[in-house]
């Protein structure tokens, strides 16, 4: 017997990821490894789309985060909260879209474009 069809992106979460992504300064977004990813500066990091990524019935983000805070969410809210593959050995967090706000998922995506982000380029972007 076949299991449930994988599930896809109807575009709605990308959308929402996209504008809160891009209200950071300097965010650009390309296809990397197959997925919307968007970089700081046009050089790091900070976010990634993953949409069922390898048939894993995630549709979510992979977002940089500061050290301890994967463990933490993890274990407090493991149906919004995962450690994603190749990059959760770094400490990024995987974000379940259907089970967050818009306001905590942009408080996120801020914390990973900080975390990602040099301290002297976050006060020039201030400015």
């Amino acid at each position: 017997m076949a299991g449930p069809a994988p599930r896809k992106d109807d575009g709605e979460h990308l959308q929402r990821v996209r504008r809160i992504c891009h209200a950071l300064p300097g965010t650009t977004e390309k296809v990397s490894h197959g997925a919307p990813t968007f970089f700081a500066n046009n050089k790091k990091v900070f976010v990634m789309f993953a949409d069922n990524h390898h048939n894993d019935g995630h549709i979510a983000v992979w977002a940089a985060a500061p050290p301890g805070v994967q463990a933490l969410l993890v274990r407090q809210q493991p149906k919004t909260y995962f450690k994603p593959p190749y990059v959760g050995v770094r400490g990024w967090i995987g974000i379940e879209l259907a089970n967050i706000s818009d306001e905590d998922l942009a408080a996120h995506v801020h914390e990973a474009w900080q975390t990602i982000v040099p301290k002297r380029r976050r006060a020039a972007a201030r400015s």
